[in-house]
């Protein structure tokens, strides 16, 4: 008689995590193949039109780049939290309160030249979304309260406040009655990175972000803090690791990130705030963090991915009448495909003979 049971394996290597997230990636688009061809088309075809609509020209390669620039720094909020198992829902919200806090300070509070004025706004959607962060953090660690819960909710409150704002105090009167707020100062604008393409700084500042991030998790003493907190709270604050005080700091970190992404969205595409900055980067930048294995630097090529999919699917679906919604799909089974994949990566299936009943008896 076989018996099956589950084995840990001790470590996994980065090729490994690579190798499933490349799998789950094609996986995703094999299934996604079956609802493509009852609609009619060829999944060939619409895979082609979807690659071409998002990397097949300069300015479909810009648009990519600019859909992932957001991507980037909500997939590293939710990997640094995530890697301390702070489990951080709530970067939507967090965006959007980095994106009122750069608005707040960009719009005329301070009259700062151009060379000041972007640090100042950047520094200001970091604290916003850091402190926003901080208030399940702290919920948590006083009274166990779980973050998944108080994130999720505050999302809706922040967005909601920044609905109620944007209709009243700082409503743009040059908007024709349109929901926006006071625009941005032109010097507190990302430069751009392509004439006459929307792509800007704030693609490099994702990048550097990611670069930094991994340099902190992989070479500094706070890395190894929120590893250790990560894999065994207990054994880390027997060990002499000051657990609370690394959650806050993964907590200031997290949020910083995803209010970074506000900051980005308003100051390097729109210029304004607007109930409808953000499609859902920060719900996305947990698929984003999923797919990369909470690898900061895979976190870039993983958000690349995801831009890709939504920008090349919105290209396809006008190609072929096919809804755009099939990159939600594609998004969806990739995580479902890397966390099954996850899975066997911590354990593999160990066969056994045993011994039958009647072998028992005997």
């Amino acid at each position: 008689m076989m018996r099956i049971s589950l084995q840990p394996r001790n470590d996994v290597s980065l090729n490994a995590r690579i190798i499933i997230s490349v799998i789950a990636a094609l996986a995703a688009f094999a299934l996604v193949a079956v609802p493509v061809s009852f609609a009619g088309v060829s999944p060939l075809t619409a895979y082609w039109l979807m690659f071409k609509g998002s990397f097949g020209s300069m300015f479909a390669f810009s648009e990519t780049l600019t859909r992932a620039t957001p991507l980037v720094l909500t997939g590293l909020a939710a990997a640094i939290a995530f890697r301390a198992k702070l489990w951080n829902i709530g970067a939507e919200g967090q965006l959007y309160a980095g994106a009122l806090a750069a608005v707040g300070v960009g719009s005329g509070l301070l009259s700062l030249p151009g060379p000041l004025l972007i640090p100042a706004i950047i520094l200001a959607g970091i604290i916003a979304g850091g402190l926003l962060m901080i208030v399940p953090a702290l919920l948590k660690l006083r009274f166990g309260a779980d973050e998944v819960v108080v994130t999720l909710l505050l999302n809706f409150i922040v967005i909601l406040f920044v609905q109620m704002l944007i209709e009243g105090p700082i409503k743009d009167p040059l908007a024709l009655g349109w929901p926006q707020s006071v625009p941005l100062a032109d010097a507190a604008a990302f430069p751009k990175l392509f004439a006459r393409m929307r792509v800007h700084g704030g693609l490099i500042i994702g990048l550097v972000a990611a670069l930094i991030l991994w340099i902190t998790v992989s070479k500094t003493v706070l890395g190894f803090e929120i590893r250790a907190v990560g894999e065994n709270k207990p054994a880390a604050r027997f060990a002499g690791v000051p657990v609370n005080a690394t959650v806050l700091k993964v907590a200031l970190i997290s949020g910083g990130l995803a209010g970074l992404a506000g900051v980005s969205e308003v100051a390097g595409v729109k210029g304004y705030l607007s109930a409808d900055l953000s499609p859902g980067f920060g719900y996305s930048g947990i698929v984003v963090a999923m797919l990369a294995g909470l690898h900061p630097l895979g976190v870039v090529l993983a958000a690349l991915f995801v831009a890709a999919v939504f920008v090349g699917a919105d290209s396809m679906s006008r190609a072929t009448g096919v809804s755009n919604y099939l990159a939600d799909l594609v998004v969806a089974l990739s995580l479902l495909c890397v966390l099954v994949g996850g899975f066997f990566l911590r354990y593999r299936l160990k066969f056994e003979r045993g011994i039958s009943p009647l072998q028992a008896g005997e």
